[in-house]
């Protein structure tokens, strides 16, 4: 069953239950109150009987013939039957065959006043001492009229009930559907999400409740998947960009020592050159799949000097780009070595520097690239600057995004993928990064926290 439709049928029962109840009330105290104005009435009929059969002879002419009037009145609807104290009939209107039982007459004696009823009479009994004697009056009342009035009200209610009911469901469902409606589109909305657009958030309610709060906290779920689905999707070519450098190098070192035979030496020397190559892969493979979220890191942030890795990412550019030696400058103008000191995932961050460096390298276009670490506000301060042909400012945003390549790169080899890694690696180290660039050359800025 839809929640609609439940909570049609629920709000439907809820109003049927409470009208019942509410009637029961009103008809338990329609009840009571009107056989409490019955018995009223048949007790003043009684006592008015009582006078007009057996104060005759004490009362004036003129005061007997007002009794009189009154009686007649309220005798039209009632039976009146006065017993002596033998329990013979002495006065009485004799409307109604109801015979009184010695029983009744002798509890009215007993107990002065009674008042009860029967299957069709309801009964008023008075014990009346009298100068003649004493009487029991007895005045009774056929309750047919209460009944009919009585079965109009249980036929009303029940109608009101029905009538009720039908629109309480009319409405419910109607409302229902207008409160549903901002349901119904989310489950519209969902239904249209694929892997390749979970970072389309879904359109927020006007309404400030609880299903407005769902929806955003289900948006933020969805950014957090997307990034995640991202990350996972660009591992694999993260990881070709990244291996290719080493393999490159395992491959022309095996290439060249299987031209001619070799040295016990010489094999020893390409067996280490081959093993700190893989050993390398095997150091980039891990980091990758941390950032992917395929593997946790083990050993956790550690603390380095940060112009030691600037240092061991020189040996690799160098490694890459023999002939740049000349064109590259690197300047540490930190004088307390305690300074740079840093903590955070050391082979991460390599990659980071290394990606940028050797960005700064393919596209200078033959021009000095030059490196600096400085102190600044509190802060180590790497700055990578070339002298190429820049970024358009209309592509600058793009460039962080994998495999976006700028439009003036020309016939320079490349995937897109370096600087989106060393971006995304610098967010996952609270590494602050940023580019800027212009007409005379790009400058990428790295801001790492001191201890």
């Amino acid at each position: 069953m839809t929640i609609r439709n439940r909570l049609t049928l629920i709000s439907s029962l809820t109003f049927g239950v409470v009208f019942a109840l509410a009637a029961f009330v009103v008809y338990y105290m329609f009840v009571v109150t009107s056989e409490r104005i019955i018995f009223s009435d048949l007790q003043k009929t009684g006592l008015l009987s009582a006078m007009f059969y057996l104060e005759e002879d004490e009362l004036s002419t003129r005061e007997h013939n007002r009794i009189r009037t009154d009686f007649e009145v309220e005798m039209q609807q009632t039976d009146v039957k006065v017993y002596d104290h033998s329990g013979r009939l002495r006065y009485g209107n004799g409307q109604f065959r109801e015979a009184v039982t010695p029983a009744m007459l002798q509890r009215i004696r007993e107990e002065g006043r009674v008042r009860f009823k029967t299957e069709g009479y309801y009964y008023y009994g008075l014990h009346y001492p009298d100068n003649q004697g004493d009487f029991v009056v007895v005045v009774a009342a056929d309750h047919s009229f209460f009944t009919a009035q009585r079965n109009q009200l249980l036929l009303a209610m029940g109608t009101a009930l029905a009538i009720g009911l039908l629109l309480i469901f009319l409405l419910s469902y109607a409302l229902s559907r207008i409160a549903y409606r901002p349901i119904s589109s989310v489950i519209h909305q969902v239904n249209q999400l694929q892997a390749h657009n979970l970072e389309r958030a879904l359109t927020l309610p006007r309404t400030k409740d609880e299903l407005h709060e769902l929806i955003d906290t289900f948006n933020g779920l969805l950014l957090r998947l997307s990034e995640n689905f991202v990350i996972q999707r660009n591992f694999i070519n993260y990881v070709s960009h990244e291996f290719k450098t080493p393999l490159a190098s395992i491959t022309g070192n095996l290439e060249v020592f299987a031209q001619r035979e070799r040295s016990p030496a010489e094999y020893r020397k390409v067996s280490e050159t081959v093993l700190a190559e893989v050993s390398q892969l095997e150091h980039m493979l891990n980091n990758l799949m941390i950032l992917a979220g395929l593997r946790t890191n083990p050993q956790g942030s550690v603390m380095y000097r940060l112009d030691e890795l600037l240092w061991d990412v020189m040996d690799r550019i160098f490694e890459r780009w023999p002939e740049v030696k000349p064109l590259l400058s690197l300047d540490v103008s930190v004088a307390d070595a305690d300074r740079l000191v840093v903590k955070g995932y050391r082979n991460q961050l390599q990659m980071a520097v290394y990606n940028v460096i050797d960005n700064a390298v393919k596209y200078a276009c033959g021009k000095p690239v030059t490196i600096a670490l400085a102190e600044s506000d509190g802060a180590l301060r790497l700055t990578v600057q070339d002298q190429g042909p820049g970024i358009p400012p209309t592509e600058l945003q793009f460039v962080h995004q994998p495999f976006y390549r700028g439009s003036n790169v020309g016939d320079t080899k490349g995937s897109g993928i370096g600087l989106s890694l060393a971006v995304l690696i610098c967010k996952q180290n609270d590494v602050a990064f940023s580019l800027t660039s212009d007409a005379r050359g790009t400058q990428a800025t790295f801001i790492f926290r001191q201890l």
